[in-house]
């Protein structure tokens, strides 16, 4: 399959308030006094765009863009604080009861499961949309106050790939270790596995000067944009890194001096791309020869000749959920390092490699402890000299720390066998996570099943007790966005009556089950704890206090109260690996989990829409967001295949893998492969795409294979 070159889509109409769904406030509504105001920030991705919120002496709230821009999810956010299916307190067995009867029976049933099934029976699968604090408090409450081993979260479906491919070729994990305004001197951006028009539409103003190149099965919306498009099969694009690896060695286009001064194991790279000719890449991936040589051109070749270059061409390389969603995830991200190594960009001016975050607290999300092998700073849990630091700073004997629990597809495969319990927060598994019908099964064989929302989401549905939390506008605490900047998180007014802080929850739960440790309601007091708990580690957030960020951000590290935080990770081309080089590490590729056959002869890829998020849980009860094309699942089919199957545009489609099938409205579009099709996954119940998704594991992150499987489609009833 040949890759497309078309006229780019201008940038500047992607960025536009129509295009990327912004819409201004209703202007036909009449404007009362001004209550309350607050500055903060959207509750969705990691973009975390700064906004203004206005409260009027009617109780109505209104968000508009604080210094940037905002998308349609961000307009619409305050619309969720007032909705009917708001929750505002508790339920036990769907009937509402006190907050000590919800509490007593919670904590009377972990004692229960406890004695009788011991420590980790009980079990927490956390969110990557929850504050530090949270996270924090989360990880602490969890090894201590249940003195369990076993807490993950849904941040494992997210950059879990990433993030073990970061640590291990530059020994630290931050998705963007620069400034995203450095990518508007960035001569050419790669954006591998992602679609930033669709799920951060304000990210597309930082891409506006660079060439784009995309690599993605479909011509999204972003790729629309670029240059080139690169319309891999999915799970192949590995093989197309090592491929445009292999072309640069052979055109000369490597910085010989930053490869020998700054990194080491090239030749084992080297010698492992010379088997990626240009034609076989082609036949793994569908990308045409040409396009590889165009690619390899556009990235390292400045517009003055091919010539060696006087300085390195501005390139950045950009993944995401695309490439990193896979069984081979970790590998793949790697490889892209190991080009963007061998082109010396990393640490160099808006040059590099990064990754995109997702959700709002992606990053944060990973560093203070709801990782199953970590402790607050990115510390490791089996390392004692990080074990005996953090139970200092939490005052017990580092003893009864319990060790490493398991990933979070794990940790939900052992509910209703070794895990008897389980508490979930900020997190919907029964649609977001791979096999979701058996997950489902899963939590309805729990003894018990705690659910911390503020909305019925279809976990909370199958929960024995429902504990309903604040909402991020009424809230203090802080974030940390893609680029490892640390922001502020401000109330606007206070929680209904009948809800309750996630903080003030754990504390009432430590108080009733004699845990050791204290745990504080003041999500200042949990920053300044964090802070210490967090100083020395690699995610040092010690530096950082909440008066300090009333005055500006900090990005990470930041390791005393002097420190004026780290924007530009690697700046003097140092890296914190024991010998403080960048490490290659030679990949191969591996076909996916699952290959197409003559029973199942097509793959399935999934991903977002712009007017959705995650599971859709909240965006799904918006009204604003619901009338649009995307607020229903579709799969989008090549007519070629569409005519192949007997299906035309509209038709019910019934989609079946080895796991599970769902059903969808057919798009017919040859903005796809005519091997693959498309749905989004935010939509539960029998139009939930996970039900058919691989739960195959990356062996080093533990990521499920999201992006690729083997199906069949014939028409539905």
């Amino acid at each position: 399959m040949a890759s497309t070159r078309r006229p780019a889509q201008p940038l500047a109409a992607l960025a536009s308030p129509d295009s990327d769904g912004s819409a201004a406030p209703d202007p036909s509504r009449a404007a009362l006094p001004i209550l309350r105001t607050a500055d903060t920030h959207c509750p969705y991705c990691a973009l975390q765009c700064g906004m203004r919120l206005e409260e009027d002496t009617d109780g109505k709230v209104t968000a508009s863009p604080r210094g940037g821009g905002m998308c349609k999810k961000g307009w619409t956010a305050p619309d969720l604080l007032d909705h009917p299916q708001r929750l505002t307190g508790p339920l036990l067995r769907g009937e509402p009861v006190s907050w000590d009867e919800a509490l007593d029976h919670v904590a009377a049933k972990v004692k229960a499961v406890q004695s009788a099934h011991g420590k980790d029976a009980v079990g927490v699968f956390g969110g990557g949309g929850l504050t530090n604090e949270k996270v924090y408090q989360l990880g602490k409450w969890t090894r201590l106050a249940l003195g369990s081993k076993h807490i993950d979260y849904n941040g494992r479906f997210c950059m879990s790939s990433a993030a073990g491919a970061l640590n291990r070729s530059f020994g630290i994990d931050r998705g963007l270790p620069f400034p995203k305004e450095d990518l508007l001197d960035a001569e050419v951006v790669v954006l591998v596995g992602a679609n930033p028009a669709e799920t951060m539409p304000p990210f597309m103003r930082f891409l506006r000067n660079a060439e784009l190149i995309v690599v993605d099965p479909r011509r999204t919306a972003t790729a629309q944009a670029a240059q080139l498009h690169l319309q891999t099969a999915p799970g192949t694009d590995l093989a197309l890194a090592n491929g445009l690896l292999h072309i640069a060695i052979e055109q000369g286009h490597l910085d010989h001096d930053y490869i020998d001064a700054h990194t080491t194991g090239f030749d084992e790279a080297r010698q492992t791309a010379a088997g990626y000719w240009p034609a076989f890449v082609e036949r793994i991936t569908g990308v045409s020869v040409p396009d590889l040589y165009a690619a390899a051109r556009l990235i390292a070749v400045p517009h003055s000749g091919s010539q060696a270059p006087p300085r390195p061409k501005r390139t950045v390389i950009l993944t995401a959920r695309g490439s990193e969603q896979h069984a081979n995830g970790v590998d793949t991200v790697t490889s892209w390092i190991n080009l963007a190594l061998a082109l010396g960009l990393p640490g160099r001016p808006s040059s590099g490699y990064g990754c995109l975050t997702g959700q709002g607290n992606g990053q944060g999300g990973r560093e203070h402890g709801q990782k199953a092998d970590q402790l607050p700073g990115y510390r490791l849990i089996a390392d004692p000299a990080a074990r005996e630091y953090v139970a200092a700073v939490w005052g017990v004997d580092p003893e009864t720390l319990p060790g490493p629990g398991v990933s979070a597809v794990e940790l939900l495969r052992k509910c209703g066998d070794e895990v008897k319990m389980l508490f979930v927060l900020g997190s919907n598994p029964v649609v977001s996570a791979p096999r979701a019908a058996r997950v489902a099964d899963r939590l309805k064989d729990l003894d018990c099943l705690v659910s911390f929302d503020f909305v019925m989401s279809e976990t909370a549905r199958l929960a024995e007790v429902v504990l309903p939390v604040t909402q991020w506008a009424e809230e203090d605490g802080t974030m940390t966005d893609l680029e490892g900047r640390v922001i502020r998180r401000r109330t606007l007014r206070p929680a209904p009556d009948g809800v309750r802080s996630d903080l003030w929850i754990m504390k009432e739960l430590a108080d009733r089950l004699d845990a050791p440790g204290t745990y504080d309601t003041d999500p200042e007091a949990i920053f300044e704890e964090l802070g210490r708990a967090s100083a020395g580690g690699k995610a040092d957030y010690s530096g950082i206090t909440y008066d300090r960020l009333e005055e500006r951000t900090f990005q990470w590290p930041v390791p005393g109260p002097g420190h004026d935080g780290t924007p530009r990770m690697f700046a003097d081309l140092t890296f914190p690996t024991p010998d403080g080089r960048a490490r290659f590490c030679a990949v191969d590729h591996r076909h996916p989990a699952e290959r197409r056959d003559s029973v199942y002869p097509l793959y399935l890829t999934t991903g977002r829409v712009l007017t959705q998020y995650q599971s859709g849980a909240q965006t799904r009860l918006i009204d604003a967001l619901g009338d649009t094309p995307d607020s229903e699942q579709f799969l989008q089919i090549h007519p070629d295949t569409a005519v192949r199957h007997g299906i035309g545009e509209g038709d019910r489609v019934r989609i079946t893998s080895r796991r599970g099938s769902y059903t969808a409205p057919a798009r017919l579009t040859a903005d796809i492969r005519p091997d693959t099709v498309f749905s989004p996954f935010h939509f539960p119940g029998a139009a939930n795409v996970n039900a058919a998704v691989s739960d195959v594991l990356d062996p080093i992150s533990r990521m499920p294979e999201f992006k690729v499987c083997a199906v069949k489609i014939a028409p539905a009833p």
